[in-house]
């Protein structure tokens, strides 16, 4: 079996489609933000609420979190290697510093920490939202990135690990993903693997760092520089390249030997690639004792998606027992967050996206100044009936300027043209115009056209 390409994060927006900068214009739009324009916002929205609508079915209730944060609170669940990548600026009320959102679990944990401990668990949380790191413009990532996730909070419990990784996989699949991998691991294996070999602290971080990025010549170095004795290296090198099936779980035994930590972190591992498999989801998933994610306060069973033809991986997540307790009271947790530009983009490789509405409004209605009352009335019949309207002048009531209206409605792409207010029409009448060429008209009562629009 393939293995999926590797990241060191999921934090990479790919840039959405329908972008009308120039490269001459790039110095004037700040780097690695995005601009989505009409019709891939439409079809972006309509990807979020696909999961919104997906997460729902499952009892996750969205959360809003606030942009800003303080950093001296924050900061206490997050490693100072992402405190740095944060954009910080002082509060002009309070002096104090503050930080534009870059990571969304971390946040929750704070929220839940401080305002829901005494609610009924587990908690099940929904979100979508916009976290900011900065990245140096030749890393290729962008700064300002769009999620949707979900959090499992106050349990700790297999079931609780196989449903989080199921509800992942049922978001793919209502999108219209088939062909994608839950690659599966549990950071616990690793980072046993290098403590008990004496390693410094700091060793053991670059190290990890290592092992995520799938760097294994610089693993090899700062193991020697540790001076990890051969056979504790080899073992440590060989674990970030296994992954497959059952086969890498008998291996991580071997590997293992009498640690019993390490044996631990297989046993929950090995229960929950069981109870995924035994719901018929196994083709989705690759073991992989290697497995990292971006963030330390993952402690756990944890996992990344990929999919075809998409270099990074859609999105992840895992355990993270101990990141509420920083904050606060300890409460068990697990959660995922898709990266929306990525999932975009596997979403257009296999067709799934779709087009965007191409026109603006349904019905575009128009009458002369002094009908204006008139006017906003039926826009108002019509939105409410479910129509989206856009609201003209018409300028005269000549034949010239009526079909100057019927040219808009052709230009706007708006399926009707309705014209209210000419001396020709009764008081009660309104003129619709219809037609693929705008050239069928016929006189129909206002509190009709609901209806009649809807026949066409």
């Amino acid at each position: 079996m393939s293995r999926p390409a590797s990241s060191t994060r999921a934090s990479e927006v790919v840039r959405l489609p329908a972008s009308t900068t120039h490269a001459h214009d790039r110095s004037l739009i700040p780097i690695g933000m995005s601009t989505i324009l009409p019709d891939a916002a439409q079809r972006v929205r309509r990807l979020e609420e696909t999961l919104l609508t997906s997460l729902g079915r499952w009892g996750y209730q969205e959360i809003i979190p606030s942009t800003f944060e303080y950093l001296d609170v924050l900061s206490a669940g997050l490693e100072p290697e992402v405190l740095e990548q944060c954009y910080q600026f002082a509060d002009r009320t309070t002096g104090r510093i503050l930080l534009l959102r870059p990571d969304v679990t971390a946040q929750i944990a704070r929220i839940v920490a401080m305002g829901m401990v005494d609610s009924c668990l587990p908690l099940r949380l929904s979100y979508r939202t916009t976290v900011f790191r900065y990245e140096p413009e030749h890393a290729g990532r962008e700064r300002e990135v769009f999620q949707v996730g979900a959090e499992l909070i106050g349990v700790d419990d297999v079931a609780m690990d196989g449903e989080i990784i199921a509800l992942m996989i049922e978001c793919l699949t209502q999108l219209g993903l088939t062909a994608f991998t839950i690659s599966l691991g549990h950071v616990g294996f690793f980072k046993a693997l290098l403590a008990r070999t004496g390693m410094s602290p700091e060793g053991r971080k670059r190290a990890e760092q290592a092992a995520a990025r799938k760097d294994l010549p610089h693993l090899e170095d700062i193991l020697a520089q540790e001076r990890v004795p051969q056979k504790a290296a080899r073992g440590i090198l060989e674990a970030p390249d296994l992954y497959g099936r059952e086969d890498v779980l008998r291996r991580g035994r071997v590997l293992a030997g009498h640690d019993r930590r390490l044996h631990a972190t297989l046993d929950r591992l090995t229960q929950v690639y069981r109870l995924l498999s035994e719901a018929g989801l196994k083709d989705h998933l690759l073991l992989d004792l290697g497995e990292f994610r971006g963030f330390d306060y993952y402690d756990g069973v944890v996992f990344d998606v990929f999919a075809d033809g998409v270099g990074s991986e859609l999105g992840g997540g895992g355990r993270y027992n101990n990141l509420i307790g920083r904050f606060g009271r300890d409460l068990p947790s697990t959660g995922f967050a898709f990266d929306v530009g990525r999932l975009f983009q596997a979403m257009e490789r296999v067709g799934e996206v779709g087009e965007g509405t191409s026109r603006a409004a349904d019905v575009l209605v128009a009458a002369p100044v002094r009908r204006c009352g008139q006017l906003f009335q039926v826009a108002r019949l019509l939105r409410k009936a479910g129509f989206r309207v856009l609201q003209g002048s018409l300028r005269g009531t000549d034949s010239k300027a009526i079909q100057s209206v019927v040219d808009e409605g052709r230009r706007l792409a708006t399926a009707s043209v309705v014209i209210l207010g000419t001396p020709a029409l009764a008081a009660g009448d309104a003129l619709l115009v219809t037609g693929s060429s705008m050239s069928r008209r016929k006189t129909v009562k206002i509190q009709a056209l609901p209806a009649t629009l809807l026949e066409l």
